[in-house]
């Protein structure tokens, strides 16, 4: 790993750090809130923060095991702990909104009271506390699939405490107390979404999927276009962690390749090729050089 990459990775760190602290002390707040108001949408925004606030620890533990260097038994080192954190995050994510839709439908039938005033002044903390984690969190968001869990969980933590503060207002403006349920299933509307869609991610990697952005066929075409090459098979792309897609392709090359020492500059042509041509580059690349006129006669065979 680069300073380059060290540096990322500890700022990553910190990011993760500060928002766990300032989650944590949210939760507590609305936990409070919560057994003073009686309402289910700053409860079940509580426990949402607290299963983000378990999140975002999963998160902090994957970005630290991450920077652990390759070895002998795990030679990419512990580079995929971010999508196993991130399966771990969506999961919890995706059991939180399914449970918040559920209950917010049979409170619809049965609302309880609701203390609006003091509703808005615990979902105007939740808020503002998420702000201020998204501000700390957002300069990472992009750099894998871990950052991007640990974001996504403090937005939708944002979104939470809007809906709380909406269904404050609407109680003291109407008296309709079913808002606070409503404001709960907006906000499991938004989690599982959100969740599916972080849950489809990881498991494309842990699959071995071909990376977004990377078009399989147009890689066989261009590949098979390039000097000397008769044929490509067994092109396999996929994607160790977030920023590190790998190929392994066997292709087949004229015979006079191997006789005038061609090969090895074909090799490097093809390396650069997939680290350059495309919108992904691949840098980790294996071309297994094949003549043509022994793949010929395993076809035969």
């Amino acid at each position: 790993m680069t300073d380059h990459q060290h540096t990322h990775a500890a700022v990553d760190r910190r990011r993760l750090a500060i928002a766990f602290s300032i989650t944590v002390a949210v939760v507590l707040v609305q936990i409070i809130g919560a057994v003073v108001t009686g309402s289910l949408a700053l409860l079940v925004d509580a426990a949402h923060m607290l299963t983000d606030a378990g999140g975002l620890l999963i998160a902090l533990l994957a970005a630290r095991l991450m920077q652990r260097p390759a070895s002998s038994t795990r030679t990419w080192g512990l580079a995929r702990a971010e999508v196993l954190g991130a399966s771990l995050q969506a999961a919890v994510l995706l059991g939180v909104g399914l449970y918040v839709l559920i209950e917010g439908v049979q409170r619809l039938a049965d609302p309880p009271a609701i203390a609006p005033l003091e509703l808005v002044v615990f979902g105007a903390i939740g808020l503002a506390a998420n702000l201020v984690a998204i501000a700390v969190l957002a300069g990472g968001r992009t750099r894998n699939l871990n950052m991007r869990a640990a974001f996504l969980e403090v937005m939708a933590d944002a979104l939470g405490s809007v809906a709380v503060i909406a269904a404050a207002v609407v109680i003291a403006l109407t008296g309709w107390l079913q808002a606070d349920a409503v404001a709960a299933i907006v906000i499991g509307a938004l989690i599982v979404p959100r969740s599916l869609r972080l849950l489809r991610d990881a498991l494309d990697v842990l699959l071995e999927s071909v990376p977004r952005g990377i078009d399989l066929d147009d890689v066989r075409r261009h590949i098979a276009e390039m000097p000397h090459v008769v044929d490509v098979h067994d092109l396999h792309i996929s994607q160790i962690a977030t920023g590190l897609p790998v190929l392994t392709a066997h292709v087949v090359v004229d015979d006079a390749c191997f006789h005038d020492g061609h090969a090895s500059e074909i090799t490097d042509q093809l390396q650069t090729c997939v680290a350059e041509h495309f919108t992904v580059a691949i840098d980790h690349s294996t071309f297994q050089l094949e003549p043509a006129s022994a793949a010929a006669r395993h076809d035969l065979h």
